[in-house]
């Protein structure tokens, strides 16, 4: 799996840091996320559709399997 931010997209509601904390974080200035892992592990994916699902701004974009 690939995952994107679209940080020009992000409202910082800090979701996806709640759902997957390993691979997601919030810029300290403004709360916009930031990704930690591009490709994070298998055991992870749940995780990141889980993050990219609750989105309010629908920023998230996991690809792939």
């Amino acid at each position: 799996m690939r995952v994107t931010v679209h940080q020009d997209k992000c409202v910082a509601s800090g979701q996806c840091v709640l759902a997957a904390q390993d691979v997601f974080d919030q810029r300290d200035e403004d709360g916009v996320a930031v990704l930690l892992d591009e490709r994070p592990p298998t055991e992870l994916h749940d995780d990141v559709r889980q993050a990219a699902a609750v989105c309010p701004a629908l920023a998230i974009t996991p690809a792939g399997s």
